[in-house]
């Protein structure tokens, strides 16, 4: 299995990588920006991502019914967004129309007007958007699992769209500020997939995109490592108006570019994927009959985000159902998986990769991963040999390493006071 793809350097130093696929018409543009949540103040949580929605609403050319218009007449779409490393942006439409989308998206990322009528519609969404996930037991229980996890003093432990304080306080020149001190190209990338040609894309993107050169310095958007767990913690958010409790337990896992994170990839898999959700979902939905649904999340990506077991438990069943979970995470780390579980999850998931391979989105998700965590340009090939090397050992290793049924932060969200 190989991918074969271009590379270029932009004129403001932008990495460009492009894949032609010629079997559909379409084009996925698919870039990255340093600099995302974990560049917001505790007081102004929310800024960056406030910012990052706001670059579409309007430019120096083109106002943001424009901007609409334009993408919705050609049935594409267009967005900038923000993670805690990271600000994405990127456009998905015909290949025909790879011109105007990357002018439509250089327009949004250089040109932003941040107009103040825009702003007060778009503060008014993000606080309903706020008071819908603080009436979700699932968007509860994970956001004071990561706070207990990092604290609020790492960029981790705050929620990306910020709080109600928090936005409610955020104001048309914050934007601009933020924008003003933060944007910028420098160690950016851009990924293009599709019915393009390499040499027209570079082109197109170097007259354009690669224009793109601010007068100010990049930001340093290095997030310190979090410190570790030394204790467990343990939150209840009662929520008396819901049937369901959800509750998040897990411990600081490895990041996407750490040497044993294939081991850890595959042991997530065999604790809480395969299947209706690998061991945890057999031992608490399937068996002990206490939730709706139980699986893992392996979260690893520039930095060593959590490791954890998320479930939907009926309330008389919680404390019940902790206890299977911490007993999975014993048995995790002090017996080896068996031979067929690793054949199992060995064999999913180098039957995963083909099938994202099969989309233009996901290639550009792979080739953008290959990038950022610097796995190298012959990733692809070498995948399947990385996957079936990983021995019962090295999994036994990380969960060792990362989990523990001792130390750990859980949170839990509905009608459930203990």
């Amino acid at each position: 299995m190989n991918l074969e793809f271009k590379k270029y350097k932009l004129a403001n130093g932008m990495a460009l990588m492009v894949k032609e696929n010629h079997h559909a018409q379409s084009v996925v543009i698919s870039g990255r920006l340093r600099g995302g949540s974990g560049l917001d103040s505790l007081e102004k949580m929310g800024l960056a991502d406030f910012t990052t929605d706001m670059m579409r609403h309007g430019t120096t050319t083109r106002t943001f019914s424009e901007i609409n218009e334009t993408v919705e007449s050609m049935a594409a779409s267009v967005y900038v967004d923000c993670g805690r490393h990271l600000t994405t942006f990127g456009s998905k439409g015909l290949g025909e129309d790879f011109g105007l989308l990357a002018e439509i998206i250089t327009d949004c990322l250089s040109n932003p007007t941040f107009p103040l009528e825009e702003t007060e519609k778009l503060k008014g969404q993000i606080i309903t958007h706020l008071k819908e996930v603080s009436d979700s037991p699932r968007s509860m229980a994970d956001r004071h699992f990561r706070e207990l996890l990092y604290t609020l003093d790492h960029a981790y432990g705050r929620p990306i769209s910020g709080t109600l304080e928090s936005v409610s306080k955020i104001t048309q020149d914050d934007l601009v500020n933020f924008y003003q001190q933060n944007a910028h190209p420098q160690g950016g990338i851009v990924v293009v997939v599709g019915d393009v040609q390499s040499q027209a894309v570079y082109e197109t993107l170097e007259a354009t995109l690669g224009q793109w050169q601010p007068n100010h310095a990049a930001p340093d958007a290095d997030l310190p490592l979090p410190r570790p767990l030394i204790e467990t913690g343990r939150r209840v958010y009662p929520m008396k108006n819901k049937s369901q409790a959800d509750l998040a337990l897990g411990c600081i896992g490895p990041s996407r570019g750490m040497a044993d994170f294939g081991a850890a990839y595959l042991g997530d898999t065999i604790l809480g994927q395969l299947g209706l959700g690998g061991r945890i979902g057999k031992s608490v939905r399937d068996e002990g009959g206490m939730a709706y649904y139980a699986r893992t999340y392996l979260t690893g990506g520039l930095g060593p985000g959590p490791w954890y077991i998320y479930a939907g438990v009926n309330p008389n069943s919680i404390e019940k159902a902790i206890d299977l979970i911490l007993l999975e995470i014993r048995r995790f780390r002090e017996e080896l998986v068996t031979e067929q579980e690793l054949a199992d999850a060995q064999s999913y998931l180098t039957g995963v990769l083909p099938l994202q391979m099969e989309t233009n989105e996901g290639i550009a998700s792979i080739l953008m991963e290959i990038h950022l965590h610097q796995l190298g340009d012959d990733f692809i090939a070498r995948y399947p040999d990385l996957i079936n090397a990983v021995t019962r050992a090295e999994i036994q290793a990380v969960a060792q390493k990362y989990l523990s049924h001792e130390v750990y932060a859980l949170s839990i969200a509905g009608p459930y006071e203990g």
